[in-house]
């Protein structure tokens, strides 16, 4: 039975849920609510509509806490949004020209990617070169577009470093929410961003809201290593889930 804007009980009903626990982790490390969100509304919707409504909560979120983000965020960051800009929009148009069950395989896969970049070292907290730099940006773009999930280059660049946990986060958040805006705008260049996915989106923001909220309570409470080992293991069951989902 479809209601709101065409969408059934069942989706308004992954998608709510999957808010909150996303939310929940983005609240808690920083990172994680595309990781999560994508690859599960994928297994309702279609790829792009999963991509686009999760830019749509992700601006939104991100658009609340813009003050607090701008004062503590890393420099690095504005170069990487640059290049996002300019590389955002080929990724979705990739994505729009993939086959959906490839496209589910492959979002999949970028989610599993963000566990494996859990178990890396922590380096030291100098800021990486120009290519480093540089390259970062441009996997964010793509990413942002083909998957909605600027995470994974972006997660191993900030959460890698033994900088402020507090900076890495609020570094991480503001790409991310930048990269949002920049992926609505390539869906609507492509024709591909519709009304009910912005409506679906807002319906997402109070959960994401109370999500974050409770994250954030939880993250004094919780040590570096635990938080690291906890968001790990979430993220490698989302992608495990959407694999799984392939094959069954």
């Amino acid at each position: 039975m479809e209601i709101f804007a065409g969408f059934t009980w069942l989706q308004l009903a992954v998608a709510l849920g999957t808010g909150l626990t996303a939310a929940f982790i983005r609240g808690l490390a920083g990172f994680g609510l595309a990781i999560l969100l994508v690859p599960v509304l994928a297994l309702t919707l279609s790829p792009v509509e999963a991509v686009l409504t999760t830019n749509v909560v992700a601006l939104l979120i991100g658009g609340l806490e813009l003050p607090r983000l701008l004062r503590e965020a890393e420099r690095s960051v504005w170069t990487i949004i640059v290049l996002v800009l300019l590389t955002t929009l080929p990724g979705l148009a990739l994505l729009a020209a993939t086959p959906p069950n490839i496209a589910r395989l492959l979002i999949a896969l970028v989610a599993l990617s963000a566990f494996v970049a859990m178990l890396f070292p922590v380096r030291e907290p100098e800021r990486p070169g120009m290519v480093t730099t540089g390259l970062t940006g441009v996997a964010t773009g793509i990413l942002t577009g083909f998957a909605g999930m600027p995470g994974p280059p972006v997660v191993p660049y900030y959460v890698g470093r033994a900088i402020p946990r507090q900076m890495a986060k609020s570094s991480m958040i503001l790409i991310f929410t930048f990269a949002a805006l920049i992926g609505i705008g390539s869906g609507i260049a492509l024709g591909r961003m519709e009304w009910r996915l912005a409506l679906l989106g807002a319906m997402l923001l109070p959960v994401v809201i109370l999500g974050t909220w409770l994250g954030r309570k939880a993250d004094g409470h919780v040590s570096d290593r635990a938080w690291r080992i906890f968001v790990g293991l979430v993220l490698a069951a989302a992608a495990l889930a959407a694999l799984l989902k392939l094959v069954v």
